[in-house]
């Protein structure tokens, strides 16, 4: 059976993205996982899947699935992708969608040049609602780790659970020895994403993210619009700013009780056809 895909990516975020309105397909975990074969299959950071939705009102389902085969909530670069993906795969006319997720609907607007605005939603802070483990809800939070460390963190739902510890040198930071301990600590039960952010002003900050399922990622949506709220929940950031991630830049804006914007590019890679038996066998 032939399956065709896109390759695309939002700041190195890379995706592959399928159409399972128009043509059908079962993808298991095992399929997945050799799918994401940087080596022996296409590679990607998430696989996005483009279904009919559930709900009335909503133009399309948005499934989202990382790298070791698990679904999540959300991803941000992801759905700019997927915004382009059905415009130019001619499923939709519409330069405005609604996009039903895991988390709730996203409601994204094609630009020019490729780059999309997402209202990305209401961020959650209470610690049941990213899920996290605490005693009573506080605005900063003592993160154990190994070898008696511990880090300072925010925690932030952005329809994925996302932990924020603000670092003096983001290129310096030990995201590859810190970013496991956080993702899959016992604090939170449903693991989280990892993002260590260097302020470098009120309207700049560079970030870093170790992503659940996945590691650490050239850019990460989601996690960029958390590090930004976070930010300015601290008094440290101005409500619009620009994060720049390995991949690039986005810009996200936020006021205290509204939805977060977030605002970036897409890009097309190839378009391919596989024999998906050979990756189910």
């Amino acid at each position: 059976m032939f399956l065709e895909f896109t390759k695309m990516h939002g700041l190195g975020n890379d995706f592959m993205v399928v159409d399972l309105i128009s043509q059908r397909a079962y993808l298991d975990t095992m399929t997945i996982q050799r799918l994401a074969d940087r080596h022996f299959g296409i590679g990607f950071d998430q696989l996005l899947i483009v279904e009919p939705p559930d709900l009335p009102n909503v133009d399309f389902k948005y499934r989202i699935f990382n790298a070791d085969g698990s679904e999540v909530e959300q991803c941000g670069n992801g759905v700019r992708c997927f915004t382009r993906f059905v415009h130019e795969r001619k499923l939709t006319t519409k330069t405005k969608i609604k996009v039903q997720t895991k988390a709730g609907i996203v409601e994204p607007e094609l630009g020019q040049n490729g780059w999309v605005r997402v209202n990305m939603g209401y961020p959650k802070f209470l610690p049941n609602q990213i899920p996290f483990l605490a005693d009573e809800p506080e605005n900063l939070y003592s993160l154990a780790l190994a070898n008696d460390e511990s880090i300072i963190i925010d925690v932030v739902n952005m329809g994925n659970p996302h932990a924020v510890t603000i670092v003096p040198d983001v290129l310096k930071a030990d995201v590859a020895g810190m970013g496991p301990q956080i993702e899959s600590h016992e604090r939170f039960p449903q693991r989280v994403n990892a993002g260590f952010m260097q302020i470098i002003d009120e309207n700049h900050a560079r970030l870093r993210v170790f992503e659940r399922g996945v590691g650490e990622t050239l850019a990460c949506g989601t996690g960029a619009c958390a590090a930004a709220v976070s930010g300015m929940r601290r008094g440290l950031l101005a409500n619009a700013v620009e994060i720049e991630l390995a991949g690039g830049k986005l810009q996200i804006e936020w006021r205290e009780g509204d939805v977060v914007w977030m605002t970036g590019p897409t890009a097309n890679v190839y378009e391919g056809r596989i024999d998906l038996s050979y990756y189910q066998a």
